[in-house]
């Protein structure tokens, strides 16, 4: 028996190295054909934010243009749906001027009139979070050629590449490559982005042009500009308290090296009382 056992297991070892050195030499000799899509996709771009590393915090003259650009080139097709007006007294808005931001949104938020019991809508409360453009995914759909634009509520933590993914998205938008196959070209109502999984998103170009937004602070509104402060926006909703977060984990390892100290001074006590 411990001579069949012996076989079986020998047999099952040389399968497992035949397995691979054939894996092994038809990588070498054929290795594998890069797709289309690969060969196309590019990767995001290096793009640094002030609240990037252990040290960053957020620049709140930069999120307040981010907020703009949002509400006016964004907000007309996705949602904040886990962010509330009162929140962005963190950008350094005063009260009363979130109160003006709400009651200005070009979108209302759903309610219920109260004399009749039918669906209404009325201007945003500073409590209220900030509505969403479509009723649903149906209405969202017939708007947008059968594609649900996201929530961006997240979509910084959601996407691989975070802001620097979202920053290269919305700039990324490109003339199709002519040596670009048939098969992977945009059709009708798709638009050629090499940062896109697939190349083609239903999103048109968003930032068309310098200038499309004016900045309140007065800096230049390039496309560049405008991307990278709504991205830095985004980083926002989606880690509204990152700084603090940052804070808690220096004083955290500080602590922890404080007490690690002490705790070796007290074993070096220890040992050299014993010791002697």
């Amino acid at each position: 028996m411990k001579l069949l056992l012996n076989l079986i297991g020998a047999f099952f070892v040389a399968m497992l190295v035949w397995s691979f050195g054939a894996g092994l030499y038809s990588f070498i000799t054929e290795p594998p054909k890069e797709d289309v899509v690969h060969e196309f996709h590019e990767e995001p771009l290096d793009i640094h934010y002030p609240s990037d590393g252990p040290l960053g915090t957020f620049d709140k003259a930069q999120l307040q243009r981010g907020l703009k650009v949002f509400r006016e080139v964004c907000a007309a097709c996705h949602s904040l749906n886990q962010v509330t007006f009162r929140s962005l007294t963190d950008l350094g808005y005063s009260e009363d001027q979130v109160k003006t931001i709400a009651a200005e949104w070009p979108i209302e938020t759903p309610s219920i009139n109260p004399d009749t019991g039918e669906a209404a809508t009325r201007p945003p409360l500073p409590i209220d979070h900030f509505p969403a453009p479509y009723p649903n995914d149906v209405a969202a759909r017939a708007a947008n050629n059968n594609a649900v634009p996201p929530d961006l509520s997240l979509i910084t933590k959601a996407r691989e590449g975070g802001a620097e993914y979202v920053d290269s998205l919305l700039r990324g938008y490109r003339p199709v490559p002519a040596d670009l196959p048939e098969v992977n070209r945009p059709t009708a109502g798709l638009h050629y982005n090499p940062w896109f999984a697939n190349l083609n998103i239903a999103m048109p170009p968003p930032l068309t042009s310098d200038g499309q937004v004016t900045y309140d602070d007065g800096t230049a509104s390039t496309v560049e500009q405008m991307s990278k402060d709504v991205s830095a926006f985004l980083i926002w909703t989606a880690e509204p308290k990152l700084p603090a977060r940052k804070q808690t984990g220096w004083a955290v390892i500080l602590f922890l090296i404080f007490a690690t100290a002490l705790g070796y001074m007290a074993y070096r006590n220890i040992w050299i009382d014993q010791k002697h």
